[in-house]
């Protein structure tokens, strides 16, 4: 079991990456939000056997990187759980539209940020956590470290306001590469913790 969770977590992280690419290229809103409440699950199995396997000397750097996806994890859900309940089936008024509508890049598109920055977080004290050893583990801990500076962005570029002024801009193709981008990036993650779980002993 130690071995198969995480290995079916990452492919469920793979799945959903590779799915919220193809529905963001086909403008499927839905299909984009509901498998974004997938991808946290995935991700937490993933993550509990890295830190499941993880030397005693590197146990500290694992229970932060625990710590930081079950909070990106929590932000995630009522995200996108708000999304496909609230926001499709009812009908909000102008201000509550523009709070909760993922978007109108308002109050939940900034948590929406903030549980990415905390997913980066997680990811990067996770690949510190790695004691690597092949050519592909090495390749997914420095992954897995480089990722962790996508929190720079998701916790400062929020306060400034660029992405409010993109949304009400209907700037939405930026928005859309930019999150193909990380998809691009991401799925590889995925790939190579599949990868590893499917050869490792943990």
């Amino acid at each position: 079991m130690n071995k198969l969770i995480p290995k079916t977590g990452a492919a469920i992280v793979t799945l959903t990456v590779f799915l919220f690419a193809i529905f963001m290229i086909i403008d499927f809103q839905f299909g984009s939000y509901l498998v974004c409440m997938f991808l946290p699950i995935g991700y937490i199995m993933m993550a509990a056997g890295f830190h499941h396997e993880s030397p005693e000397d590197r146990q500290v750097s694992a229970n932060i990187g625990m710590i930081f996806s079950a909070i990106y994890a929590v932000l995630i859900f009522l995200v996108y759980f708000a999304q496909n309940t609230t926001v499709r089936l009812e009908d909000l008024n102008e201000q509550a539209t523009k709070i909760l509508d993922f978007g109108k890049g308002g109050l939940i598109f900034n948590y929406d940020l903030l549980g990415y920055g905390m997913m980066a977080l997680s990811t990067f004290f996770i690949g510190l956590s790695i004691k690597a050893e092949s050519k592909s583990d090495k390749w997914l801990k420095h992954l897995m470290m480089i990722h962790g500076v996508f929190f720079i962005g998701c916790f400062i570029m929020p306060m400034t306001g660029v992405f409010t002024s993109m949304a009400n801009g209907n700037n939405g193709s930026g928005g859309t590469i930019a999150l193909l981008f990380w998809c691009a990036y991401f799925l590889p993650i995925g790939i190579l913790s599949y990868k590893h779980f499917g050869e490792e002993k943990c």
